[in-house]
């Protein structure tokens, strides 16, 4: 009978190594997976993400004739949630016309976005953070940057008489400009003209110009200049009560006077507010028992909101969020600043982890810590919304960061608690108040130097009736009009028209 070899450690580490790599693989299989994808279109920029267990590596190049996005994620099989990023393309996305998914090669992904515009494409990844695990993120922004304010006129947000001192006094002088040419003679002319000829065109210069006055005074609610025409050549404001004199030669309002100046710019100025619904896109806010979602709720509130204060005069209003997309906090700064807003209200409906907790809360910046450690809390809480929102921190400025908070004068903090005293004031009339004053912590979105900025609490969405009274239209309308008394309150005292603003 043979005997067996016997069976030495290099062979019985083999067949363990074997073993352990047969169990592993299919594990390493699954795990490079991904498991969901998220579309997130909107005018500002649409958002791509992918969902994974791992970290994926991924590499990009543009492509024109026609604009095309070219994505490769290596250590990728195509499955069957990567091919639902087709059907998640909306027809109205501003950027995106289709996307192609395949396997490239073993292991490698392809991802072809057929593009409407060109694009300036931010691919970065995400770690781990709240309920979501790797994210593997395509920013595609506009090649030519958005203007704020052209998008303000391009949404007809301009609509009203948004005319400025400038161009009161350019129509002025068009006006004048005119009736001089049309009661100037030609001197060649003049030299055949008889005596009683020029008596009569005088005249005529006479009537006309009563008419003129006459046409023009007939419709003082309209706030137009009133032109008064003689050898001087002014013209008169019904509202600054004081005449401005016109050169003869340009037809131009001469503007060395600025008492005259600051009048004519009290006519005509435009307030505006920006709005800033909290959270959006990647970062829900916080979630109610029912359902809810913070970022849906204070939409919601914003646009009726906005809506209100459209309707009053001499006021526009800018949406920092218009629909269901992240804005980093930076940026709703950015934007505020960008349209030279004078109020900044950011809108918020929180979570506290003890249910019981109700009411609503205002809150304004501080510089030398927070009022309370609730506040300290919440503001810690709202500055992670970039977290999980999902932010390029390779495209963030992290020195104008520090520069925003630096420049944070006591005079903003101080406008920004006048008004956030009147605002929590007018929805302590609607609802319970968490907190009977206002209070202060270090808010990322109300770091703006130059702009009085509040952030409202609407209520505690954790709180099962005030949840309920968060998604009822008519709270939200109530709500609504409630900070809308307030702000037009605090700007019956607190006019903005003389603050300077930061270019």
């Amino acid at each position: 009978m043979k005997r067996s070899a016997p069976v030495n450690r290099r062979t019985v580490l083999k067949a363990g190594g074997a073993l352990l790599l047969s169990v592993m693989a299919p594990h390493s299989a699954q795990a490079m997976q991904i498991l969901a994808v998220r579309v997130w279109p909107a005018a500002d920029y649409t958002r791509v993400t992918l969902e994974n267990d791992a970290e994926l590596k991924a590499t990009h190049f543009l492509v024109k004739d026609p604009h095309r996005l070219v994505v490769d994620i290596e250590g990728l099989t195509l499955n069957a949630t990567l091919k639902e990023l087709v059907a998640k393309i909306q027809t109205n996305d501003p950027y995106i016309k289709q996307v192609r998914v395949g396997q490239n090669r073993p292991n490698v992904v392809r991802l072809v976005f057929d593009l409407k515009a060109e694009v300036n494409p931010q691919v970065f990844s995400l770690k781990p953070v709240a309920n979501y695990k790797h994210r593997l993120v395509f920013d595609l922004y506009p090649a030519v940057e958005i203007d704020p304010i052209a998008a303000l006129i391009e949404k007809g947000e301009w609509a009203k008489d948004t005319t400025t001192a400038d161009k009161v006094a350019d129509k002025v002088a068009d006006k004048i400009a005119e009736k001089v040419a049309e009661l100037s003679i030609d001197k060649k002319d003049e030299k055949k003209v008889e005596k009683k000829t020029d008596n009569k065109a005088d005249a005529k210069t006479e009537n006309s110009s009563d008419k003129t006055n006459a046409k023009l005074a007939s419709k003082p609610d309209e706030a137009k200049p009133v032109l008064k025409l003689d050898d001087k050549v002014t013209a008169k404001t019904d509202v600054a009560g004081k005449e401005i004199p016109i050169e003869k030669s340009t037809g131009k309002v001469a503007t060395h006077t600025e008492e005259s100046k600051e009048k004519s710019d009290a006519v005509v100025r435009m307030i505006t507010i920006a709005l800033d619904p909290g959270h959006g896109g990647e970062d829900p806010g916080a979630s109610g028992r029912r359902g809810s979602r913070e970022k849906d709720v204070v939409l919601a509130i914003a646009k009726r909101l906005k809506k209100k204060l459209d309707e009053l005069p001499n006021m526009r209003v800018m949406l920092t969020r218009d629909g269901d997309f992240f804005v980093p906090l930076q940026t709703r700064v950015a934007k505020a600043r960008g349209v030279q807003a004078d109020l900044f209200v950011s809108i918020h409906a929180d979570a506290f982890v003890n249910a019981n907790a109700r009411g609503s809360s205002v809150f304004v910046l501080s510089e030398r810590g927070a009022s309370s450690t609730a506040a300290r809390w919440l503001a810690d809480k709202e500055n992670d919304a970039d977290l999980i929102g999902g932010v390029n921190i390779n495209t963030q400025d992290k020195h104008l960061a520090g520069v925003l908070l630096d420049l944070s004068t006591t005079a903003q903090i101080n406008d920004s608690l006048k008004l956030g005293k009147v605002v929590l004031k007018e929805i302590g009339g609607i609802n319970r108040l968490h907190k009977g004053s206002v209070e202060q912590a270090g808010f990322a979105v109300l770091k703006a130097p130059d702009i009085p900025s509040i952030l409202i609490e609407t209520a505690f969405i954790s709180n099962p009736e005030e949840e309920a009274k968060l998604t009822d239209e008519a709270y939200q309308e109530e709500l609504a009009d409630a900070i809308v008394r307030g702000i037009k309150k605090y700007l019956a005292k607190n006019p903005p028209l003389a603050r300077n603003k930061m270019a």
